[in-house]
């Protein structure tokens, strides 16, 4: 029986997490779209509109908040570049695995709650951080206008908010791997780190934050929150 259970969990996947379900297919086509079906200037032209630089972030800070999270940056065909590890990680365990279950255990609300906050709370932070560094001339001028976009720091601040949600024996090391995956390939000869990788720190530590402030989110197998249960009459079988 046990290898019929992965095909039951995809099978039962879009009935169990549907807002989820809806929002990664969307990411697909969206990604296709600038890919393979819009010309080359039009696609750049796009990104570069919604793209979360500190320019855009001062003339249309809306558009590019929410239109960064319709895309995602990265590669799902070139296993061999440097690309595909970040896009397994923010796509395929931040989305399509943490934020399902997050849907799943805490409500749909809920769950893109957390997502958007660490999306836009890391984006804002991360362009102080830019402005500081541009200052003390720790980062060059062209940063402003350089493109930036995807569900990264969403994804992010999913993955640390969801660590109570594992074992006890696989918190710590899963907390340190959320924290050290966007330091790879750093170049740390500059004062400050590419800002992409202070921009995931913070969306990290915005998850952690967030896991802290609410504990209620120490979910059980039930599928209900540990401060739920404890108070809630003993009932029959239900389904999660």
């Amino acid at each position: 029986m046990a290898p019929r259970r992965p095909l039951h969990a995809v099978l039962a996947y879009p009935k169990r997490s549907p807002v989820t379900f809806g929002y990664v297919c969307m990411l697909l086509a969206t990604h296709a779209w600038v890919s393979y079906g819009l010309p080359a200037d039009r696609a750049s032209s796009l990104l570069r509109h919604i793209s979360t630089n500190l320019t855009n972030l001062t003339d249309h800070p809306v558009q590019a908040l929410i239109g960064s999270t319709l895309f995602f940056d990265g590669t799902l065909t070139d296993v061999a570049s440097l690309e595909f590890p970040a896009t397994f990680i923010t796509l395929g365990l931040g989305v399509c695995c943490f934020l399902a279950r997050a849907e799943r255990r805490w409500g749909a609300l809920r769950a893109f709650g957390v997502f958007l906050a660490g999306h836009i709370g890391a984006t804002l932070l991360t362009a102080v951080v830019i402005i500081l560094a541009l200052r003390q001339g720790w980062y060059d001028d062209s940063v402003r206008n350089t493109l930036d976009f995807g569900i990264s720091y969403g994804a992010q601040t999913v993955l640390a908010a969801c660590t109570a949600g594992l074992p006890r024996w696989a918190r710590l090391p899963w907390a340190a791997f959320v924290l050290a995956w966007p330091l790879g390939g750093v170049d740390w000869s500059e004062p400050l780190p590419d800002f992409t990788a202070i921009g995931h720190l913070l969306a990290a530590a915005l998850g952690f934050a967030l896991l802290l402030a609410r504990p209620e989110t120490r979910w059980g197998r039930s599928g209900r929150t540990a401060t739920a249960a404890a108070t809630e009459p003993v009932a029959g079988p239900r389904r999660s």
